[in-house]
């Protein structure tokens, strides 16, 4: 999409409130769109209700009524909706540019996206950069969401690999890419468990992006790549197993966040860490009762083998830990059902064992509007992990799901600063929400990349 700073008198956006819209027949309700003449009247519901999130809303139903009429180029002269003309601007931009995703791989009838050209009036020119750099994160926001909306027969460890190397390895992103000898050699014990019921190889991605200070500890991004969840011998319903190529979520965020920072050339050190696996049934498969051990010596008592994200997250983050002895670990996971149950598909769930690391965290997602909700991390609540037979059980039972699940990964992180994110919710929706249709977000791309930004 083409943000030109150069008012043209074609079809000119105007915005009405509710309560001081003038015309009998259009009420000019939230996302209400009238078009007549060369004119696009947009609705912003009622003035003392307005705010940001509600304007993004109102230009996501304009960007997808421009695209079923076919619209190409809209103007706008005028900021007149009370936002500061930064945020206006970028609002703006960010709510059309989501409003033209749409995930058509498998359709045969594919409609392109015809709208193509936003000409702002030469006094927003100040905000050029900025629309730059946010098409950029918004770039590796939409490769977030094709990789977890694709489906398992297409995105598997092997897929998943290459779809890293090629997006990053040109943009200045060392991509490593570690299979199944390489894994076992290396430690990944507890991984390798999780990964061996299935025929594909597991691989282990590693991408390192070094463009800050050479003695900088770097900021070390984990993300969940079970490319595929069936539950293993604790088998999901068919029903709970068939949005299950959305279950490698976590790895699509840090990936997604990695290109943005690339082509961004941000001057930080970050490394992002991908444990990509299945988790299947098979004679080779892992079952309830086996006791593994992890990467770090401790042994775990699996008690589910559908809680398997957590013991491929423990080798991935303690890897990160001993190998780059890095300044904050963020890991990212479609982890529980109980997230899900306290939050919906609204807030991400937190824990963390560092309350300045979760600030830093949690305000770089307010400045990208991403909402993260922390969880106490109460030394109690350990106690459900605990194992007769091992150092910790994989799965807490039923009480405080979210909690426990962050607390097993807590003992791989060697003490270093450390949030995590279980993104069950947030990552992929059961209906639109806000300006985000069905199905992937790309949640917290934008929330990784202020980080780095800031770090």
């Amino acid at each position: 999409m083409k943000f030109n700073y150069r008012y043209k008198e074609i079809n000119q956006i105007n915005f009405a409130f509710k309560d001081k819209n003038e015309l009998e027949f259009f009420k000019g309700d939230k996302g209400e769109v009238l078009a007549f003449h060369g004119k696009i009247i947009l609705g912003l519901g009622e003035e003392d209700k307005f705010n940001k999130e509600i304007f993004k809303e109102a230009i996501c139903s304009l960007g997808k009524f421009l695209k079923d009429k076919d619209v190409k180029e809209i103007s706008i002269k005028e900021n007149s909706t009370g936002l500061d003309d930064k945020d206006f601007v970028l609002s703006l931009a960010e709510a059309l540019i989501v409003s033209s995703y749409d995930f058509n791989y498998y359709k045969s009838d594919k409609k392109e996206n015809l709208f193509e050209v936003v000409n702002l009036d030469e006094s927003f020119n100040e905000f050029e950069a900025d629309v730059d750099e946010l098409q950029k994160v918004l770039c590796g926001q939409f490769l977030t969401r094709d990789l977890v909306n694709l489906r398992s027969n297409d995105i598997y460890p092997e897929t998943l690999a290459q779809k890293a190397s090629e997006n990053l390895s040109d943009l200045g992103v060392k991509v490593k890419i570690y299979g199944k000898n390489e894994i076992l050699n290396m430690g990944l014990t507890a991984f390798y468990e999780v990964a061996k019921g299935s025929d594909k190889e597991p691989k282990f991605i590693v991408m390192e992006y070094f463009h800050g200070q050479k003695d900088k500890a770097p900021l070390a991004l984990v993300g969940k790549g079970l490319t595929y969840d069936a539950g293993g011998y604790s088998i999901k319903t068919s029903n709970g197993m068939k949005t299950m190529n959305s279950d490698m979520g976590g790895s699509g965020s840090v990936i997604g966040a990695m290109k943005a920072i690339a082509l961004n050339k941000l001057e930080v050190n970050v490394v992002a860490i991908v444990a990509a696996c299945e988790n299947l049934i098979s004679g080779r498969a892992y079952k309830p009762g086996d006791i593994i051990k992890a990467r770090n010596g401790m042994t775990i008592d699996v008690d589910n083998t559908d809680a398997e994200g957590r013991i491929t997250l423990a080798d991935a983050v303690n890897y990160a830990a001993t190998e780059y002895k890095p300044a904050l670990i963020v890991d990212l996971a479609t982890l529980t059902g109980a997230a899900i149950g306290a939050l919906g598909e609204t807030y991400t769930a937190s824990i963390t064992n560092n309350e300045e690391a979760f600030k830093k965290v949690l305000q770089a997602s307010k400045k990208v509007d991403e909402k993260i909700w922390l969880l106490p991390n109460d030394p109690f609540y350990k106690t459900y992990n605990e194992s007769e037979n091992g150092d910790v059980k994989n799965s807490g039972g039923p009480k405080a799901g979210s909690i426990t699940a962050g607390q097993f990964i807590e003992n791989f992180v060697e003490a270093y600063p450390w949030v995590h994110l279980d993104i069950a919710g947030t990552a992929y929706l059961s209906a639109p929400q806000g300006i985000n249709s069905k199905g992937a977000t790309g949640v917290h791309v934008k929330t990784l990349y202020e980080l780095a930004k800031e770090f």
